[in-house]
């Protein structure tokens, strides 16, 4: 009954700079993602409109802190509305978009924030890769010894093997997206690399290098999402979100049929393009969970933007690239623009509204019209898929 409608419309976002934020807590991190999205929407009143909150957040090993939505809405002025921490691994706040997407559409809301949240750069390398293990299955990979590096790998060495794909094709998507990060002034790593400097950095687990993982990020986003039919309340150029797919896995990569796909973005995906009635073919720009470059060479085959096998002849021809048939981590994707694990699927919806609203700057993709978030949870037991429509 809804394929092709507007499921709701994002009337604001905002996003705090990608960083190390020294001397902040997370809820202060928040607080100014919620101000630039109060900022950009002067007709919204948060006070009096925002009936419900839902927060991204994965973990509360890093700053010891658990009940992050409630701190949330006390520190942001909200106290008193329901506000719910959703967790989903890297897929926390992917998660709580679907959830701020049903709270809107029971008619229980008609004006909800979700956002995401993730403190991680005061942990030492060591803490932060086990707390993000606690993502993958711990009797059978956690207690082994696996990290999400050596995971990503394995996949990674399976899709070299079954279709000729090279280290040269993990280098040229990180050189990508530090291109496209470089354009972004609120990316973490804001410069760009080469083919030879990706190549020649050390091995962290094979054949992924230290220019083939994303970033360790303190950051935050957040949109307000109300119904179709009363947006223009609230602003002229709203960005309507127009299919919606979520799915599990297994959470153990052991238990696969298939290492070198996603059976969760498969799932997700076919949802997401029959509720919007689109294809692969209909999206001018995605932003996709590139955790890892593997990963991204994988989304590109399992949302349909080419056949398997077929990715690095993608990035070979720039196409991904701004300015190629479908640009995809216009943001500079978790590889360069970071990934703060809670905040990064509402940050992904952040770079399609401006997109979708002609607010990219240096990095706009001509004529968007349509878009694509792709947000993964652990090694894929977990995808949530959103497709957004412009207004105009």
């Amino acid at each position: 009954m809804l394929n092709g409608k507007p499921l709701v419309s994002i009337v604001s976002a905002g996003l705090s700079k990608f960083q190390k934020h020294d001397g902040l807590l997370a809820r202060e991190i928040f607080t100014i993602a919620a101000q630039e999205a109060f900022a950009r929407c002067p007709k919204l009143e948060p006070k009096r409109d925002i009936k419900s909150m839902f927060i991204g957040h994965m973990g509360e090993a890093y700053e010891h802190q658990g009940h992050m939505g409630a701190i949330i809405a006390d520190w942001i002025g909200l106290l008193g509305i329901p506000a719910t921490r959703c967790e989903a691994a890297c897929g926390s706040s992917g998660a709580a978009l679907r959830t701020g997407i049903y709270a809107v559409m029971s008619g229980l809301a008609d004006v909800v924030m979700v956002g995401g949240v993730e403190k991680m750069s005061h942990r030492t390398t060591a803490e932060v890769t086990e707390y993000l293990a606690m993502a993958s299955d711990y009797p059978f990979e956690q207690y082994h010894g696996i990290t999400f590096p050596g995971l990503y790998a394995l996949m990674a060495t399976r899709h070299m093997h079954d279709y000729g794909t090279k280290e040269e094709h993990f280098a040229m998507a990180a050189v990508k997206n530090h291109y496209h990060a470089s354009l972004n002034p609120k990316a973490h790593m804001q410069k760009e690399i080469t083919i030879e400097t990706a190549m020649q950095s050390r091995y962290v687990a094979w054949p992924l290098k230290l220019y083939d993982c994303s970033l360790v990020t303190d950051g935050a986003s957040c949109i307000i999402l109300t119904k179709p039919e009363i947006a223009a309340k609230y602003t002229d150029n709203p960005v309507h979100i127009i299919g919606s797919g979520q799915a599990s896995d297994s959470i153990g990569l052991y238990e696969r049929q298939d290492f070198t796909s996603l059976n969760s973005t498969k799932t997700a995906a076919k949802n997401a393009y029959e509720m919007a009635k689109l294809s692969p073919q209909d999206i001018d720009l995605a932003e996709v969970h590139d955790c890892f470059t593997s990963a991204e060479l994988i989304a590109y085959e399992d949302l349909g933007f080419c056949k398997p096998g077929e990715s690095g002849k993608l990035l070979e021809n720039n196409q991904t690239k701004i300015g190629g048939s479908i640009p995809v981590n216009t943001s500079g994707g978790l590889k360069a623009k970071g990934h703060p694990v809670g905040a990064t699927g509402t940050a992904q919806t952040y770079e399609i509204y401006l997109q979708l609203t002609g607010q990219a700057e240096r990095r706009q993709v001509k004529d968007a019209k349509t878009g694509l978030t792709h947000n993964v949870g652990g090694s894929g037991a977990t995808a949530a898929i959103h497709i957004y429509r412009s207004a105009q």
